[in-house]
């Protein structure tokens, strides 16, 4: 074996993110069962980045650095990884490495990496390995609605009640056994367990020891129900730039705490789920997913794509009589098409993403709705006046030009209209903009485009 082949480039960089000359060294150790190599390579890597390289190589690949390395797959490295490769991590690696890995996390964490497991004999040898207090938090948390801010919190919560003074908490911080690996508030209670406030531990840390607690707490304090989804959660963390927030329980007593970086994993979630969703893609849909599951998830959409096409294309049909006698018509009828799609999505785009952030609402709506009609009738205009001109170079026909000019306009017009309308539509009616808009917006665009161009065609031209 050369060793030097397998030695870091000085290039790389050990305290940046991943990259694809380390990658590819990764991929030659493992080819060649390298394990030391493998372990110059990786140990110096964040855990994220080392779940990166789980996802981005080959099962067979992955099956080897297990085999080679799965001593120092933490609980870290597990808590990043994709979900649709846990499964198969998880059933690969060694029970006492997991029951090491997952020791490490926080509730939160093994929540997270519980709640998505199909193998039930997984999730039981994760709960197994476990403390008593952990399991029990585990569980507990597991029985709150999916996606609620129960499944979101940890129950690990440095606590202090409301009448102690800064020196009292300084004293039990350093004496307490069981504190959080990180934490950013000291939470204040009654002597109910009901929050009352917070200190940051900046404060508590450059206050005298004489002052009380309830002196120096936060002004922007918030807590959250354990029922709470945890869209509301992300969105209250971004919205009021919080760091931390407390969960309770129906009765106002604390059971938890949420931290700002899970709130940023779901924001991030959020918005992922809204881009594929606008494509038409399953939210569960990742590059680790296998041929048949891609299939699977993309084929519904794709058929609802099918049936507003062959509506799109029963318009056209009604004017058969029109393209046979002007076949000029056939070619400029998909620029009219097209334009009024391109115009709708950009419209849906803005409006899904608003109606996620909250920015759009009943009361600026009909504002946004005239904004985009009037963007789309200028827009419209100035497109009008450049393919009328084409149109006549082309075809050398006035009337041509100013067919596709007017017909533009219009389905400019119902773009802005639809782009906004659609998605504000399905949500009052429950149903995800994101997931629907789509097909509806570009069905619209489709008809009223066919419908306008052939249809004015007709009455002006023959």
């Amino acid at each position: 074996m050369d060793e030097p082949d397998l030695q870091i480039d000085d290039e790389i960089d050990d305290d940046i993110e991943l990259d694809q000359p380390r990658l590819k060294l990764v991929r030659t150790a493992l080819d060649e069962r390298d394990s030391m190599a493998l372990d110059d390579l990786l140990e110096p890597l964040h855990g994220a980045d080392i779940a990166d390289i789980l996802e981005q190589i080959t099962e067979l690949e992955r099956a080897t650095l297990i085999e080679l390395w799965s001593g120092n797959i933490d609980g870290e490295i597990l808590s990043e990884l994709d979900e649709s490769l846990r499964e198969e991590i998880l059933a690969a690696l060694p029970a006492e490495d997991v029951a090491d890995a997952v020791r490490e996390l926080d509730t939160d964490d093994v929540v997270d990496l519980i709640e998505n497991l199909d193998d039930q004999t997984q999730a039981g040898a994760i709960l197994g390995a476990l403390t008593d207090i952990d399991r029990v938090a585990v569980e507990q948390a597991l029985t709150y609605p999916e996606y609620s801010a129960g499944r979101l919190m940890q129950r690990e919560v440095v606590v202090a009640p409301s009448f102690w003074n800064v020196g009292q908490a300084i004293d039990h911080l350093r004496t307490a056994e069981d504190l959080p690996e990180q934490f950013y508030h000291v939470i204040l209670v009654d002597p109910r367990m009901r929050p009352v406030g917070h200190v940051t531990l900046g404060k508590l840390l450059s206050t005298a020891r004489e002052v009380p607690l309830s002196d120096i707490e936060e002004e922007r304090f918030r807590t959250f129900e354990v029922t709470d989804p945890e869209s509301e959660v992300a969105y209250a963390f971004n919205q009021y730039h919080l760091i931390s927030a407390a969960v309770t329980d129906a009765d106002d007593r604390l059971l938890g705490v949420i931290t700002i970086d899970d709130a940023i994993r779901i924001l991030d979630e959020e918005a992922e789920e809204d881009i594929l969703r606008l494509a038409g893609v399953d939210a569960e849909e990742s590059l680790s997913n296998k041929t048949l599951g891609v299939v699977r998830r993309r084929f519904p959409w794709l058929a609802v794509n099918l049936v507003t096409a062959i509506l799109a294309s029963m318009v056209i049909s009604q004017f058969e009589a029109v393209l046979t006698q002007i076949v000029a018509l056939a070619v400029l009828m998909p620029i009219v098409a097209s334009m009024g799609g391109n115009a709708g999505t950009q419209s849906l785009t803005v409006a899904v993403r608003a109606l996620a952030t909250r920015d759009l609402t009943g009361a600026n709506v009909w504002r946004i709705i005239r904004r985009e009609v009037m963007a789309g009738a200028i827009n419209g205009l100035a497109f009008a006046a450049i393919m009328s001109v084409v149109g006549i170079i082309w075809f050398d026909s006035l009337m041509l030009g100013a067919v596709i000019a007017v017909a533009m306009v219009i389905n400019m017009i119902v773009a802005g209209l639809a782009g906004v309308g659609i998605p504000v539509v399905l949500e009052k009616v429950g149903i995800d903009p994101a997931l629907a808009s789509g097909a509806f917006v570009t069905t619209v665009t489709d008809i009223v485009g066919f419908f306008a161009f052939l249809g004015l065609a007709a009455l002006w031209l023959l």
